[in-house]
């Protein structure tokens, strides 16, 4: 990233945490080259930056300011959902998205992927290259069922701070989370049943209901509180549902964090109708606010809750190492686990136990969780800049995705295939959904740092909407 990119990026995180306020001056750009020791042109680049991301503004003669509003755009709205068990479709339109492989030229603004460039991820490569090189058979050998000890050992602690006591012997690895998502759908419920879901939801969990032949019933979902309690209780009352699946922690794709109360009233309905509660907490230590959120998880003292999660957004995807708390379902997660991947892999569980024991794991999810806030907001307002007026924009707490909505009759499966001559790819609103609602909606991810390349896709893809909005045939 260019030196300027990098000023700007500070002083809009200043801006941010209120440092300076609307309708304050900011530093002149001979104080901000002395004191960060750069070019009076990197200052003035930094601020031209800022002012095309609608952080600062020019007056004549007195330098620049932080404008007086910042408008966010208003949020997206709460759809009906269809109240009654679906089959899950949308399989096509998934595979599209995963089937583009590492170093295409094609910029994927869609896929679930965290910034992996970060420093603060080369202790764990080196742990890795270091174990690899070992005089050893450990890392070759198969490992035990549930997970090496001394990563389960450190996943236990780390689930401390989202107000979970569990012991290491109640957790198993997976092959990363959709590992551990699926082991709980397939121990808490049989082809044919209902389990409840957000909506939209997580194309992953919609796909394993799908092989599983299960059905969906998608519930109401606020994008800043979660999941209508209402209509999950009228829902228990008139449907057989065995489980809840949901992701009520720095969601995917709204990015929401559901209040603590209502995390307590959604495990007593669980309690009162005997159902289980599927929790996806894989974007759960990304959240901006510290200390990060508690899980329904830890509320839960029958153990109806299983808890899913993985390193896959906070480290790296190519770990492949996930992990499930199943509480009243151990048994089952294993057997399940033994007849589906088997052992996760070793080397990788010994090197990220080696990472977060040696305390490297905390200072990277500071810096991510950083990286990530201030992404959303330029994000934000790259969307407000260059997609068409009245787009809805979703406002994570947490995690790296943003959900925009569209003109009712728009289709962002339409929109895809019009990017592919520009080697961009967002991932369409469809796939979020059982039968392909959410067609006018799509999910970007903003986790790497901010460039102009990126900035330049937003645009286009902006302009590619308005294009198709103009010529709707």
């Amino acid at each position: 990233m260019t030196l300027y990119i990098d000023l700007a990026n500070m002083i809009s995180s200043r801006i941010e945490q209120g440092l300076y306020r609307p309708g304050d001056r900011l530093p002149s750009v001979r104080a901000l080259s002395v004191e960060h020791g750069v070019s009076l042109s990197t200052v003035q680049q930094a601020y031209r930056h800022l002012e095309d991301q609608g952080m600062a503004t020019p007056r004549p003669k007195s330098g620049y300011f932080v404008p007086p509003s910042r408008q966010k755009p208003e949020l997206p709205m709460v759809n009906r959902a269809a109240q009654r068990p679906l089959d899950v479709s949308q399989w096509d339109n998934v595979l599209e998205l995963i089937s583009i492989p590492p170093g295409s030229p094609v910029l994927q603004l869609g896929r679930g992927m965290p910034d992996i460039s970060s420093p603060t991820l080369k202790p764990l490569l080196r742990s890795i290259s270091r174990l690899s090189r070992r005089q050893s058979v450990i890392e070759l050998s198969y490992g035990c069922i549930n997970g090496d000890p001394a990563l389960r050992e450190q996943i236990s602690r780390l689930m401390l701070d989202s107000g979970c006591q569990i012991p290491a012997e109640d957790i198993v690895t997976t092959t990363g989370c959709h590992e551990a998502l699926s082991a709980a759908i397939g121990a808490t419920c049989k082809p044919g049943d209902v389990i409840a879901v957000d909506s939209p939801s997580f194309h992953g969990v919609m796909q394993a209901l799908k092989g599983f032949g299960m059905k969906a019933l998608e519930l109401p979902t606020d994008p800043l509180t979660g999941i209508s309690l209402e209509a999950l209780e009228l829902a228990l009352e008139q449907w057989p549902i065995k489980a809840i699946q949901l992701t009520p922690t720095c969601n995917n794709p709204l990015g929401y964090i559901m209040p603590d109360a209502n995390k307590r009233a959604l495990l007593e309905l669980a309690q009162r109708y005997d159902v289980a509660i599927i929790e996806d907490d894989v974007y759960g230590e990304l959240a901006y606010s510290y200390p990060r959120p508690r899980t329904i998880k830890s509320y839960d003292e029958d153990g109806r809750v299983l808890l899913c999660s993985s390193f896959s957004k906070t480290l790296a995807p190519g770990l492949r190492i996930g992990w499930i708390a199943p509480g009243r379902y151990l048994q089952k997660i294993l057997h399940l686990k033994y007849i589906g991947t088997g052992m996760a892999a070793q080397l990788p569980q010994l090197a990220l136990a080696e990472y977060i024991a040696a305390g490297h794991y905390e200072p990277h999810l500071r810096r991510m969780r950083s990286q990530y806030a201030r992404n959303r907001d330029l994000m934000t307002n790259w969307v407000s800049r260059y997609f068409p007026p009245g787009t809805r924009v979703s406002q994570p707490d947490g995690g790296f995705m943003l959900w925009i909505e569209l003109d009712r009759q728009f289709d962002s499966q339409r929109l895809n295939r019009a990017l592919l001559p520009h080697a961009i790819q967002i991932a369409p609103g469809s796939i979020f959904s059982a039968t392909g609602k959410y067609r006018n909606c799509l999910r970007l991810n903003y986790a790497t740092k901010a460039t102009a390349e990126i900035e330049d896709a937003v645009r286009k893809v902006g302009e590619t909407v308005a294009q198709l909005l103009a010529s709707p045939d």
